[in-house]
């Protein structure tokens, strides 16, 4: 697939359009990479070739393997739907969860509302927070990491 300009019209007009703040795609030899200035709302495409993998250099026996910082943070809790993540159930009140907290499986960790409805997210599983990846009011997608727990 090539990726001409009316195609590229296309993506930045439903971005421009609608509550997504960002699209990318790659194809082969081609990626393009549209994303919403969310000051002004204009869309911004940004075009490069996809990155060429080279083949994995071998490391010495004697060298520790780098960690993997999924690993290092736990697993992640991610939004089930498109919205806006909010960490308290209204501005005066106390967030729902902290770094450093522990929740068990089934606690409310934050909402996201989403046409108007407020959605409570639970956690899936048991553990500490140890990161929360975004700001309250922050927009979100769905399949976007909310927080890590450990």
């Amino acid at each position: 697939m090539k990726f001409d300009i009316e195609y590229i019209e296309k993506l930045a007009k439903i971005v421009d359009e609608t509550t997504l703040t960002e699209i990318s795609l790659e194809d082969g030899e081609q990626a393009i990479t549209i994303r919403k200035d969310v000051i002004t709302g204009t869309p911004v495409v940004a075009a490069a070739p996809a990155p060429v993998v080279a083949a994995p250099v071998a490391q010495p026996a004697t060298a520790p393997a780098p960690a993997q910082e999924e690993v290092k943070r736990g697993k992640a809790l991610t939004s089930p739907m498109v919205g806006t993540f909010y960490k308290a159930p209204s501005p005066d009140a106390k967030p729902f969860v902290e770094v450093g907290q522990t929740v068990a499986q089934g606690d409310v960790v934050c909402i996201v509302e989403a046409m108007k409805l407020m959605n409570e997210i639970e956690s899936e599983f048991s553990g500490k927070i140890v990161e929360i990846c975004v700001q309250d009011g922050q927009p979100v997608e769905f399949g976007q990491v909310l927080m890590y727990i450990e």
